[in-house]
């Protein structure tokens, strides 16, 4: 008798999700949605079940490997801090695939959700021809309150056909959204990690929200880490309404393949964020007629810091900074640019003239930018009608960027390239390094007193840093190795 107590007691005292987890299997091939679908053997069929389903905290939904879902799967639970409910995959050989055909806005929609990780997952959405708004995983808040440690683990995403036009609402492979007057809505730890994005339109990874600063309402605790997007049709990961987020380990090669004349698009930047930290990226190939830059510091973010970015190839330059004057936003203040390398990047040709390209262009009232540790090399070969200027201030509603400040960066290029200040004030250049020709560019001794001739430091120079690059772009370094190897932050 006491035995049988204390069994009893045990079970009392076990934690719910030991007790009540439970595991729900669906196979469109064998499955049954009269089925209880809690066996591998008696699985659902459709996803049209497990959208009208509940789930407790713990749950898991799991789709069998080597299997298609035609349609959609909508996703509206609440798991709780120790019990995520998972939604993921079971059995061997490839990824399901959840294939929207076109025929749903998005294939993955998370609605008013918490504590949900969907996983190890294929997700496509192509229409017979592009329509706005498609997207491939969408999450959105709907006064909701706080929306707490979501996770997109391993999905690939491709062959998202959305709009390439951006005023039409374009398209995405995985997109947020947040609103809400009643009750203002959040996300609170969002993690989107080791993705795979293939033609996905028009942008890769991007996030909506409360951006004014007359109601501002940030997400907080998103990270974006360990990426690869390719073959984007407009711009690469885009935070949006964000508060301390953290861009990391990303790869985009060739975004902004397909936006028209007249838009615009960038590889990685953020939009009405604070204290975004954006490193150890790469960013190659983006292409476009208009901006089509690396990186980006953009409208009404303050404090943004780049770091340990690799950015190559990329036809409308290595940076853009800038705000334009309107309303009382907070503009684009304290932007820190440190310990980059920029290789080859900037150079448009257009058929109408030299495209608009510089490596860095800085426009509009921005202020308190510094730029410092920074490699920039430039050695490919350069057509006359290319856009040839290292720096470029512009003015962006009648403002000009103040307070630049370029410090201990290296210019290295076999071309001659200008720098243009138009009416910026309060910029300076102190102890840079600057090797090829420039003109308008403060290599003298009056304002940068570094000689020309001497190495970037120690046994390092131009040639063995582009000997490094191909190394890590051939894969026989690590992103963190090629950094620690240059020590950009130690000179």
């Amino acid at each position: 008798m006491t035995k049988i107590l204390w069994i009893i007691l045990i079970f009392a005292v076990l934690p719910y999700s030991f007790l009540d987890a439970r595991s729900f299997y669906v196979n469109p091939v064998i499955g049954n949605d009269a089925n209880e679908g809690i066996s591998a053997n008696l699985p659902w069929k459709t996803l049209q079940k497990v959208n009208d389903s509940s789930f407790l905290p713990g749950d898991s939904v799991l789709f069998a490997c080597g299997t298609v879902f035609h349609g959609q799967l909508k996703i509206h639970v609440q798991g709780e801090k120790k019990k995520i409910i998972l939604f993921s995959s079971y059995g061997s050989g490839s990824m399901p695939v959840i294939a929207a055909d076109g025929q749903f806005e998005e294939a993955v929609l998370l609605y008013n959700s918490s504590y949900v990780t969907v996983k190890n997952l294929e997700i496509t959405n192509t229409g017979v021809t592009r329509k706005p708004l498609r997207k491939g995983v969408y999450l959105f808040l709907d006064n909701y309150g706080e929306a707490r440690q979501i996770s997109l683990d391993h999905l690939y995403i491709h062959d998202v056909n959305g709009s390439d036009i951006k005023a039409l609402g374009g398209g995405a492979g995985i997109s947020w959204d947040n609103r809400g007057n009643r009750i203002k809505s959040r996300f609170d730890g969002l993690l989107i990690e080791n993705c795979k994005l293939v033609r996905t339109d028009r942008n890769g990874i991007t996030g909506g929200g409360y951006t004014r600063r007359d109601n501002w309402y940030p997400n907080l605790h998103v990270v974006i880490r360990g990426n690869e997007l390719y073959d984007i049709g407009g711009d690469g990961i885009v935070p949006i309404g964000c508060d301390g987020a953290i861009v990391e380990y990303n790869r985009l090669i060739k975004g902004g393949q397909r936006f028209p004349e007249g838009d615009a698009s960038a590889g990685i930047w953020p939009w009405s964020c604070d204290n975004t930290l954006i490193q150890y990226n790469e960013v190659a190939y983006m292409a476009g007629p208009w901006d089509s830059q690396g990186y980006d510091s953009d409208w009404n973010c303050k404090h943004s810091v780049f770091q340990y970015n690799y950015s190559h190839d990329n036809l409308g330059g290595f940076f853009l900074i800038c705000s334009p004057t309107k309303g009382n936003e907070a503009g684009n203040n304290g932007t820190v640019i440190r310990y980059n390398i920029s290789y080859n990047d900037g150079g448009r040709v257009t058929w109408k003239s030299a495209g608009f390209s510089p490596i860095f262009h800085i426009t509009g009232p921005v202020k308190d930018i510094k730029i410092y540790h920074n490699i920039v090399i430039r050695d490919r070969a350069v057509n006359s009608k290319e856009d040839k200027s290292l720096i470029t201030f512009n003015t962006w509603g009648g403002d000009w960027p103040s307070h630049i400040s370029f410090t201990h960066n290296y210019f290295v290029t076999t071309d001659t390239f200008t720098c243009k200040y138009g009416e910026a004030t309060a910029y300076s250049f102190l102890h840079n390094h600057w090797r090829g020709h420039f003109t308008n560019c403060p290599k003298n001794a009056n304002r940068d007193n570094i000689s020309i001739t001497k190495p970037l430091w120690n046994h390092w120079n131009e040639k063995k840093i582009v000997s490094l690059l191909r190394d890590y772009e051939a894969g026989k370094v690590t992103i963190n190795s090629l950094f620690s190897i240059l020590k950009l932050s130690g000179r």
